[in-house]
C-alpha cells in the first residue's frame, strides 16, 4: 500500500547529494530498506533518530522514517520527499502519524516495494525533468521518417544535448546502417528483450553505440522482429529519464510496442509526401496514431514525382486536420556504408540542419548541457 498527503514545504537542498536518508531502529525493516536500496543502486545513510549533523536532514533528497521512529523525528523541520514506512495494513493510525511529522507519503511493506525502489532508484540516478521525447512517422513507405529523425537526433546532438535516437522499426534496416555505424559496438534491440520493471537510464546509455555524439538504439542484423511491448515500456522509461531529447524513429503499423512508444513521446510528425495517394495513405496511420497520441504534426516530405502535381503543404496538412510543422528540404547522398558523407542532418550549414535546428528552437528542449541533474 502506498498513499500520498499533500506537504507545502520544499527540502534543503545543495544539488549534490543523491544518497537517501534511513531513520529505523527496525532491524528487519531496516535489511528490507538496505535491499531495496542495493537493488536500487543507492547507498543509503542510516540512523535511529534524527542526524546529529547538521543540515544532513534538510538535503537528503529521500528520507525513509520507519514507523517505530515516529516519536524520535517528531518535532523535526517539515520538509519534502519524507515517505513513512511500516508494516501492519490494518494500522489505520499510521497516517496520524505521518501527518505529525510531515511525511507526505506512507507506504506499507512488502506490498508498495516496487514503487519505493523506483523512488530511491530517482534518487540515485538524480532524475530532473524527463527529456523532450519525439516521435516520427511515414505517412507512406519512403516518406523519410528514418531521414528526419536521424537529422533530428543530429542535429540536436550538435548542441551539447543528450541525445537518444531510439529504432523502433525492426523492419526499417537499422537506423545505425543509415549513420554508418552498424559495426559499432554496443547493445542491441534484442538484448533488452527481456526488460521488465525499472531500467536503469545510466546504464542503457553507457551500453549503446555512440555515434556523431549520440546513442543510438536499433536493432541487429538477426532473426529478431519485435520485443515484448513491456521491454519497449521500460527502456524508454529509462531514456526519458535521463533529460535532453529521445528521437523515435516509428514503424506505420500501431502494434502493441509501438503503442507502448507512442504512449511515452510528448509530440508525434507524421511525415507525408504531398501527393494525393500519399496523404490517403498517411490518413489512415494518423487515425492509428491519434488514437494514442494526441499530439500529432505533419511534416510534408518531398514528392517522388517532382513539383509537377504536387500538393501545397497547408493543403496536405488541411486534408490531414494536422498542424503543419513545416516542408522537409532535400538533402545531398547519405552516409555511406564504409563511413565516409555524413549522416542526414550532418552539414550543419545543409537545408535538412537547418530545418531540424528551427524545430528545436520552436520546441525546447531541457537538459542542453547534458540532460536530467
Amino acid at each position: 500500500m502506498a498513499g500520498a498527503i499533500t506537504c507545502d514545504r520544499a527540502p534543503v537542498a545543495d544539488g549534490r547529494r543523491r544518497t537517501p536518508l534511513i531513520v529505523t531502529e527496525d532491524v528487519d525493516l531496516l535489511d528490507d530498506l538496505l535491499r531495496l536500496c542495493a537493488a536500487a543502486g543507492a547507498w543509503p545513510e542510516v540512523h535511529h533518530g534524527v542526524p546529529e549533523r547538521r543540515g544532513s536532514w534538510e538535503s537528503a533528497p529521500l528520507v525513509l522514517v520507519g514507523d517505530d521512529a515516529v516519536g524520535r523525528v517528531r518535532g523535526v523541520a517539515r520538509r519534502r520527499g519524507v515517505v513513512l514506512v511500516g508494516r501492519d495494513q490494518d494500522d489505520s493510525g499510521v497516517w496520524r502519524r505521518a501527518v505529525e511529522i510531515g511525511a507526505d507519503h506512507v507506504l506499507m511493506l512488502p506490498d508498495g516495494e516496487q514503487w519505493l525502489m523506483d523512488r530511491i532508484a530517482d534518487v540515485a540516478e538524480g532524475v530532473g525533468r524527463p527529456a523532450l521525447t519525439v516521435g516520427v512517422i511515414g505517412g507512406r513507405g519512403g516518406a523519410g521518417a528514418s531521414t528526419l529523425a536521424s537529422a533530428l537526433a543530429v542535429t540536436s546532438a550538435r548542441t551539447g544535448r543528450r541525445t537518444l535516437l531510439v529504432d523502433a522499426d525492426p523492419l526499417g534496416g537499422g537506423l545505425d546502417v543509415l549513420l554508418g555505424g552498424e559495426a559499432a559496438e554496443g547493445m542491441r534491440w534484442p538484448a533488452f528483450a527481456e526488460s521488465r520493471g525499472r531500467v536503469a537510464g545510466g546504464a542503457l546509455e553507457e551500453s549503446l553505440p555512440e555515434l556523431h555524439a549520440l546513442r543510438v538504439l536499433s536493432w541487429d542484423r538477426g532473426d529478431t522482429v519485435a520485443v515484448p511491448p513491456e521491454a519497449v515500456r521500460a527502456v524508454l522509461a529509462a531514456a526519458r529519464r535521463r533529460g535532453g531529447a529521445v528521437v523515435v524513429d516509428l514503424p506505420r503499423r500501431v502494434d502493441e510496442g509501438a503503442a507502448e512508444a507512442l504512449a511515452q513521446l510528448d509530440l508525434g510528425l507524421l511525415v507525408v509526401p504531398p501527393e494525393l495517394r500519399a496523404v490517403a495513405a498517411a490518413k489512415r496511420v494518423a487515425s492509428g496514431v491519434g488514437m494514442v497520441l494526441r499530439d500529432l504534426r505533419v511534416v510534408v516530405g518531398p514528392s517522388r514525382g517532382g513539383a509537377a502535381g504536387a500538393l501545397d503543404p497547408e493543403e496536405v496538412a488541411r486534408l490531414l486536420g494536422l498542424p503543419l510543422v513545416g516542408e522537409l528540404p532535400a538533402e545531398g547522398p547519405l552516409l555511406a556504408a564504409d563511413g565516409g558523407g555524413l549522416p542526414p542532418g550532418g552539414a550543419a550549414r545543409g537545408p535538412l540542419a537547418r530545418f531540424c535546428a528551427a524545430f528545436w528552437e520552436r520546441v525546447p528542449v531541457v537538459g542542453a548541457e547534458g540532460g536530467g541533474v
